[in-house]
């Protein structure tokens, strides 16, 4: 999970060091939070990246938006007001687990049915393409025809090795497609600079360091990470707090996931125990609430359990709340040691462009099967209707507003705005239908949807 964690925030401008000890302290104390009962790992979200650029767009003044082209790191008064809105997102997953604990499983559903959180996938992914091109291919003019064409070369060499990994690599070698591109990408660009003298790596911007709380010397070698404080931001509460949705069915499909793939190792050593993983769904929505807090408390991005953790356990056969443990203290010190920030810094942009076409479109169509898994009826009036106000509205919202809808007199974020609408929606068009109350045909649904979410990991 290291290199999509650390994607995030160099896509976002957060401060390198400062995610990576975010991500080791939210999953030491996740752990803690659960009893030391749910073996996850806590990494950066992809699905906050739009409701950042919408913040930075309402919130960050000229200066701060050149600063932050300049050096790829936004300046600390922006962190600060995208962490307010990141510990209120965190308030969504623990309502959501504290619904679950009351009224059972069923409750989220009714109100996020899959409709609306596909719909919303769908729409943080799509309206992340313009900045994944952007990324990928240098404005006209910006650079030499030389520079340029590497730049496009690195970036088609980083897709392509990307896709063909995720596609055809097996194993533990299967979950590591975005750190194996990235690397080739960047040996692409190394090779490119020995044979026509055309440097696309970067140096680690002075903000990096400057922003450090305590340096060793010239922090060259050690530096404390660059800790900031939330500053209230209502902008950014109303862009990054209402994501939370998105991550809620991701997060449920984790626990359902696991469950299976521990007990069945339980099963084939011949441990006569069962660990009831799924009964404990409250307790990982509010430990994923929490580590938002805790993560946008210290100055990092928001996050969630991620999935790709969950297939390398199932492959290495380990799921040790130990081992868990041990991960996350080594990010947490890691995360001091100034030339791993420095080589994470020298990425190319041409390399990161590369990654996020894959990444954003993948973000996408995650959206498509979450409705397809969850047997989303498109023929539905209701179902239509919703899916379509909320596509329109996120994504017009971004290529016709830059992000930001006015209304009324104030500024919606486009996907807070769509997701807010789609539920209200969802809810005035579920009066007067009828439901079925059989449990047998729940419980049938959800197997169906534990074992295809098992057979796509």
């Amino acid at each position: 999970m290291f290199p999509e964690t650390v994607t995030v925030a160099l896509i976002t401008g957060f401060q390198v060091s400062t995610t990576i000890f975010a991500s080791g302290l939210a999953t030491f104390c996740f752990i803690l939070i659960t009893g030391k009962k749910i073996p996850l790992y806590y990494g950066s979200s992809f699905a906050y990246l739009t409701a950042i650029s919408s913040m930075v767009a309402a919130e960050g003044t000229a200066d701060q938006i050149a600063s932050f082209k300049a050096t790829g790191i936004l300046p600390p008064e922006l962190i600060s007001y995208a962490q307010f809105g990141i510990i209120l997102s965190g308030l969504i997953s623990i309502a959501a687990g504290l619904l679950v604990r009351f009224s059972g499983r069923s409750a989220v559903e009714k109100i996020l049915p899959p409709a609306i959180t596909g719909s919303v996938a769908m729409i943080i992914g799509l309206t992340l393409a313009g900045n994944a091109l952007g990324d990928a291919i240098p404005k006209a003019g910006a650079y030499d025809s030389a520079m340029t064409s590497s730049w496009i070369v690195v970036s088609l060499v980083t897709l392509l090795s990307t896709i063909i990994y995720s596609r055809y690599l097996r194993g533990l070698m299967g979950q590591l497609p975005l750190l194996l591109g990235a690397l080739t990408g960047c040996a692409f660009a190394v090779v490119m600079y020995l044979a026509g003298d055309i440097n696309l790596f970067r140096k680690i911007p002075e903000a990096a360091l400057d922003a450090s709380l305590w340096k060793l010397g010239d922090g060259s070698i050690f530096a404390v990470p660059a800790f900031t404080f939330p500053r209230v931001s209502l902008a950014a509460a109303a862009a990054i707090m209402p994501i939370a949705i998105a991550t809620i069915p991701e997060s449920t499909a984790h626990i359902y996931q696991l469950d299976i793939y521990v007990n069945d190792l339980a099963k084939k050593k011949g441990l006569d125990k069962k660990y009831n993983l799924v009964d404990k769904l409250d307790r990982n929505l509010i430990g994923d609430g929490l580590c938002d807090m805790i993560s946008g408390f210290v100055g990092g991005p928001a996050g969630t359990n991620y999935g790709e953790n969950i297939s390398t356990m199932a492959i290495s056969k380990v799921f040790s709340i130990p081992v868990l443990i041990t991960a996350s203290i080594i990010a947490m010190v890691i995360s001091f040691f100034t030339p791993l920030i420095q080589v994470i810094y020298g990425i190319p942009v041409a390399v990161i462009g590369g990654l996020e076409i894959y990444l954003f479109g993948a973000i996408a169509a995650q959206g498509i099967a979450i409705m397809i898994d969850k047997g989303v009826d498109m023929f539905s009036s209701k179902n239509i209707a919703v899916i379509a106000t909320i596509m329109v509205i996120g994504i017009g919202g971004n290529y016709a507003f830059g992000g930001n809808i006015p209304l009324f007199g104030i500024n919606v974020p486009c996907i807070a705005g769509a997701a807010i609408f789609g539920i209200a929606l969802n809810a005035l068009l579920s009066i007067g239908e009828k439901k079925h109350n059989n449990p047998d045909i729940d419980k049938a649904a959800t197997e169906v949807t534990v074992e295809t979410s098992e057979n796509n990991d």
